[in-house]
């Protein structure tokens, strides 16, 4: 018999911690870049365990994507893009409805469409290949922490037809599928910061038991302050440049409204009743979540279609220049940076994090904290080799296929992202911002402020269930 996977990793692990001649070291390389997972550490970094290692890979494939969409829209690269064969036609379809513009303009906006697609297709593959893989023993988990070379040719490979995808309605319609993405984004983005929300509260307050009580309510009470003056501070610059004594009605609502639920749910963390069922629930997270909460709302203003309403609103013609009247067109304002820093740290905490709360693990589909670990971190420690170790023999620590889709869903959300949420019309003439991209991240809010507001009455509405 043919010895496991995981004794070929123990082995090469081995081998890539020691000082190797030129010639074989550059033949280990490749074989590493082909292999598992576990010989991409080799010895420069601490041992991890497999299914960490694996998906760090996949999450760096995805931030390729997103650093080479950066680069398409940078406007010096942009213009090179009509050199591209068929790329820029200056004709195409708009819902059926044939159209001849000049679509010099769009091209950065193309290109990055298509690199969403390419990354959401090969996330996609691996979402389908991967359903119900239970351990390692499974073949098709070779596939997932192995054969990196060929996985990233694959996706080089979906890059490369994705830009020969003919025009016609494409644009239009992949829209919608990033507006339906990005709403299932935010709410994994959500749902991750209410529960480092809540782990933080309980770190610090069971650092405060164990140590010293006042510093560690002072720096609670400090970063509680700082979180509320922030959001209040912010919403007062929403009504003063997203709104107008006589009209903007809609950005009025919208700000009033997410306000008063934010109100409503840092009233209901302090409640007596809600304290008794979780005494470690508390401003820390409500301020938080409000400050998401209030980010969120200036995203959605930042794509209200009016100019009077919206100063911050981007108008490109086919031309590439703006309108008479239009401020300079840029794909980057403040909204998209500080949404794809977000992006950024969300899609880092999935990949490295498991969470404290069985609840989250169960929604999430990943194993809890320090679950699984103790075997293979004590058999690491003890070989002292830097290496990865399996440790889903006895079964997977996350689910593969909704790992995947998660990615899909983050790549989507980066699409849509690095183009301010902005489609063209039906002439194909002007890139503007609708409403639809208003409503999805206003929605988006309100569903996170109901999750919140379910995680602190959940304890009191089904009394049977653990919830600690």
């Amino acid at each position: 018999m043919s010895p496991g996977p995981s004794a070929a990793v123990s082995e090469l692990g081995g081998f890539c911690g020691d000082p190797l001649p030129t010639a074989p070291r550059l033949s280990l390389q490749v074989s590493c870049l082909c292999g598992p997972a576990s010989c991409l550490l080799c010895g420069c970094c601490p041992s991890a365990r497999n299914s960490t290692v694996s998906r760090l890979l996949f999450t760096f494939f995805l931030f390729l994507c997103t650093l080479v969409s950066i680069i398409m829209i940078i406007p010096g690269v942009e213009k090179e893009l009509h050199k591209l064969p068929g790329f820029c036609e200056g004709s195409g379809s708009v819902l059926g409805v044939q159209v001849h513009a000049d679509c010099s303009g769009f091209l950065g906006h193309k290109a990055v469409y298509r690199m969403g697609f390419a990354a959401a297709s090969f996330f996609f593959l691996f979402a389908v290949i991967m359903v119900c893989v239970r351990s390692s023993k499974d073949p098709r988990a070779a596939v997932q922490n192995g054969f990196w070379l060929l996985k990233f040719m694959v996706l080089v490979g979906l890059t490369v037809g994705a830009f020969y995808i003919p025009d016609g309605s494409f644009t239009s319609v992949w829209f919608y599928f990033g507006v339906v993405g990005s709403f299932l984004f935010i709410l994994i983005q959500l749902i991750l910061l209410i529960d480092f929300a809540h782990s933080w509260s309980q770190l610090w307050l069971r650092n405060a038991g164990e140590g010293s009580a006042k510093g560690w309510y002072a720096a609670l009470c400090a970063v509680t302050f700082i979180f509320y003056a922030a959001s209040i501070a912010a919403i007062a610059l929403l009504y003063v440049y997203y709104t107008k004594p006589q009209g903007c009605t809609e950005g009025k609502v919208l700000i009033s409204i997410n306000l008063i639920l934010c109100v409503i749910v840092s009233a209901m963390s302090i409640l007596p009743k809600i304290q008794d069922a979780q005494p470690h629930s508390g401003l820390l997270q409500a301020s938080l979540i409000t400050l998401y909460t209030i980010f969120i709302t200036w995203s959605a203003l930042a794509n209200v279609p009016n100019q009077d309403c919206n100063p911050t609103l981007l108008l490109r013609n086919s031309t590439g220049s703006a309108e008479a009247a239009q401020p300079l067109t840029t794909w980057w304002d403040a909204p998209s940076i500080v949404g794809l820093v977000i992006f950024i740290l969300c899609t880092l905490f999935i990949s490295i994090r498991s969470s404290d709360h069985a609840q989250v693990n169960k929604m999430m589909l990943t194993e809890e904290s320090g679950a699984g670990a103790s075997a293979g971190d004590a058999a690491a420690a003890e070989s002292g080799v830097h290496r990865a170790y399996d440790n889903e023999q006895d079964g997977v620590t996350y689910s593969y296929s909704f790992f995947h889709l998660c990615l899909l869903l983050a790549a989507l959300y980066i699409m849509m992202t690095l183009t301010n949420w902005y489609r063209p019309d039906e002439s194909l003439r002007v890139l503007s911002s609708p409403w639809t991209a208003v409503w999805v991240k206003i929605c988006s809010s309100w569903a996170g402020l109901l999750l919140y507001a379910w995680t602190l009455v959940a304890p009191l509405v089904l009394p049977d269930r653990d919830f600690s």
